[in-house]
C-alpha cells in the first residue's frame, strides 16, 4: 500500500462519572487524513486545513506519533501527511487525539500493520503528551478502538472496549468560547472526600453495567459527575440551563465533554435526540454566542479507511 486516506473521529471524554478513564467515538464529526509514501525518508506535513496549526512534524501531534513510530519500525521511504480539521481544537471533542489516533493508525497501515491496538493507542499518547502535556489515553483509545473504551490501568496500559445499546445517540452543543485544558485542570480539587469517591466509583460500575446490558436507566442513573462537573461547570456559560432543558426534554444524562466547553448528552433513540438538539438550540439562541450543535451516533468502528491503494 502507498497510500491511504482516512476518517479519524472526534471524542468525548470523561463521559461524567469517568474522569480521564472513559470516553467514546462520534460518528459525524472527526479529521480527514492522508498518508502517501515517498522516496524521501522522514514525516512531512504537507498541509493542514481546517485550523492553524503547526506543520513541523515534532510539534504537531501527527507529526510527533509518525516521528517515533519510524523510530521504531524503521523503513527505506518516507511519509506525507496532510489533515483537514473537521473541528475546531480546543472544543474538548479530542481535537489533538484525532489527528495523534489518525496518525497512528495510518502510519501502521503504510507500514504493514505491524502494530497492534493497543501499541497504537500508546503511540497516539505521544502526541497528546506533546500537545496538551500529558499522555492520557481516553481520547484516543475511544478513537481507535471505537465505540465505548475505559483506560483501566495506566502502568501497564489496558484498554477495555464497551458494548454501545443500539438505541444510543450523542447531541452536544460547542459553544464558541475558550476553555483551556490547563484552566480547566488548575481548577480540580487536589483531595475528594472518600464519600465522594465511593459515588463517583459506584457511578462507573453502573455505567459500564448498563451499557453491557443495554439498561438505559441504569445507563441515566450513572451519569452523575459530584467531583469534576462541579468545579469546572462555571468555566462554560448557560451550562447548568442547557443540563437543566436537555434533561427535561428527555436526556438521559447531559455533561462536561472533556475539559469543554463542549456540552454532551446520551439520549436514547431518534426522536428523544432530536428533540434534546432543539431545546438545547432554542437555550443557547439569545445568548450572543455563537455554537455548534452536533448530533451522532457512537462510532463503534473508530477509525475508518475512506480509500486505498
Amino acid at each position: 500500500m502507498n497510500y491511504i486516506q482516512l476518517f479519524s473521529p472526534a471524542t468525548v471524554a470523561n463521559v461524567s462519572c469517568g474522569f480521564d478513564a472513559l470516553g467514546l467515538a462520534l460518528e459525524t464529526v472527526g479529521d480527514t487524513m492522508t498518508f502517501t509514501k515517498t522516496d524521501t525518508r522522514g514525516v512531512k506535513i504537507t498541509q493542514i486545513t481546517g485550523a492553524d496549526l503547526p506543520t513541523d512534524p515534532k510539534v504537531n501531534a501527527a507529526g510527533v506519533v509518525a516521528l517515533a513510530m519510524l523510530e521504531k519500525h524503521p523503513v527505506n521511504f518516507g511519509i506525507d501527511i496532510t489533515i483537514h480539521k473537521g473541528y475546531t481544537p480546543g472544543s474538548g471533542l479530542g481535537s489533538s487525539a484525532a489527528s495523534a489516533a489518525g496518525a497512528a493508525f495510518g502510519v501502521n497501515q503504510l507500514l504493514g500493520n505491524v502494530f497492534s491496538p493497543l501499541e497504537l493507542t500508546q503511540f497516539a499518547m505521544l502526541g497528546e503528551e506533546a500537545t496538551c502535556g500529558s499522555p492520557i489515553a481516553d481520547n484516543v483509545s475511544a478513537a481507535i478502538y471505537g465505540g465505548f473504551t475505559l483506560v483501566r490501568s495506566y502502568e501497564p496500559l489496558s484498554i477495555v472496549k464497551i458494548p454501545v445499546p443500539a438505541d444510543l445517540r450523542v447531541v452536544a452543543i460547542h459553544p464558541q468560547v475558550e476553555v483551556k485544558t490547563k484552566d480547566a485542570r488548575a481548577v480540580l480539587p487536589k483531595e475528594v472526600p472518600l464519600k465522594d469517591a465511593v459515588t463517583q466509583w459506584a457511578n462507573v460500575g453502573g455505567l459500564i453495567s448498563g451499557l453491557h446490558t443495554s439498561d438505559y436507566q441504569l445507563i441515566a442513573d450513572s451519569l452523575t459527575d459530584i467531583i469534576v462537573e462541579p468545579a469546572r461547570k462555571h468555566l462554560i456559560p448557560y451550562f447548568d440551563e442547557v443540563k437543566q432543558q436537555a434533561m427535561k426534554a428527555g436526556a438521559l444524562g447531559a455533561g462536561i465533554s472533556g475539559s469543554g466547553p463542549t456540552i454532551f448528552t446520551l439520549c436514547k433513540g431518534d426522536e428523544t435526540a432530536e428533540k434534546v438538539y432543539k431545546i438545547i438550540q432554542e437555550t443557547y439562541q439569545d445568548k450572543q454566542i455563537d455554537f455548534n450543535m452536533i448530533l451522532s451516533n457512537i462510532n463503534t468502528e473508530g477509525i475508518k479507511i475512506l480509500e486505498q491503494h
